[in-house]
């Protein structure tokens, strides 16, 4: 058991100090394993179950699963907005284009492609079956292997800027 009182004192403070940080530092425990081949690739796998209707041709999976030594990246909604100015088109094919080369944009930076991506929120305003088709014929020019992510597409009224027609949030998998 730690007595506080003896932290009390100044000096002793000052001596004991740097024994608690290498006792905590000690505690934990970092493994010195060699990088894995390159050439390994991640074992995702697309689920459609034979019991549930065919999703390929609206651009998702029921569900992927990703197996291998790696890590999760957690990607920011992307809206359609272009450049540094973010520009919004009013155009809804315009920014659905533009949120996918965003979200391109943020994966290449992770070292990661869309055939890593195992997840992705669809927030768009004022949905209708033109948007849903005009989604979906935008997925399947990026996604052409047709193994698609998982995918919610959620209608919302607004988004943070006015303008914004969509946004695209998406979770991958980086093999370590």
């Amino acid at each position: 058991m730690i007595n506080f009182q003896f932290f009390t004192d100044k000096k002793k403070y000052f001596l004991i100090s740097p024994l608690f940080i290498l006792l905590l530092t000690g505690c934990s425990k970092t493994e010195n394993n060699p990088l894995p081949n390159q050439n390994d690739m991640s074992d995702i796998h697309y689920e459609n179950p034979k019991g549930l209707f065919d999703p390929t041709p609206f651009a998702f999976s029921h569900s992927t699963t990703a197996s291998d030594k790696g890590s999760y990246v957690f990607i920011s909604g992307q809206s359609g907005g272009e450049g540094l100015e973010h520009k919004l088109s009013k155009d809804f094919r315009i920014q659905v284009k533009t949120a996918l080369q965003n979200l391109e944009t943020v994966l290449k930076t992770s070292g990661l492609t869309t055939k890593d991506v195992l997840k992705i929120t669809v927030l768009i305003v004022d949905h209708n079956q033109e948007k849903l088709r005009i989604w979906t014929e935008e997925m399947h020019k990026v996604w052409k292997n047709n193994q698609f992510p998982s995918s919610t597409l959620i209608p919302v009224p607004k988004l943070a800027l006015d303008g914004m027609l969509i946004e695209v949030d998406a979770i991958a998998f980086k093999i370590l």
